[in-house]
């Protein structure tokens, strides 16, 4: 059993900086695929970066490649996503989600353990 606590979303101006944690519970955490998806108002959720068990190999979604970046700290069971140059269309909820095993998913489906997410509101 994996439990997932995120924190560090905010309001932000267009332009700026927010870096998102997620603490993890549960000793997978360390053999676990980590990801963030995110959920704006009227829209489904989808996905936003993944990272692998040894922070090895990372994947991004289109829209935030190149601004994003997931890491992790297996130490202290944190996962990361510090997002740079934020815009607008990046306000939504954001959710870290957890994976058992190997591998790089985009999909929501293939992850078994969620946060309650944290919501991030970029200004114009």
């Amino acid at each position: 059993q994996v439990q997932l606590v995120e924190s560090g979303g905010g309001l932000v101006q267009a332009g700026g900086s927010l870096r998102l944690s997620c603490a993890a519970s549960g000793r997978i955490f360390s053999t676990s695929t980590m990801g963030w998806f995110r959920q704006s108002p009227g829209k489904e959720r989808e996905f936003v970066a993944a990272i692998t068990w040894s922070g090895g190999s990372t994947y991004y979604a289109d829209s935030v490649k190149g601004r994003f970046t997931i890491s992790r700290d297996n130490a202290k069971n944190t996962v990361y996503l510090q997002m740079n140059s934020l815009k607008p269309e990046d306000t939504a909820v954001y959710y870290c989600a957890a994976r058992g095993g190997g591998g790089l998913y985009y999909s929501q489906t293939q992850y078994n353990y969620w946060g309650q997410g944290t919501q991030v509101t970029v200004s114009s």
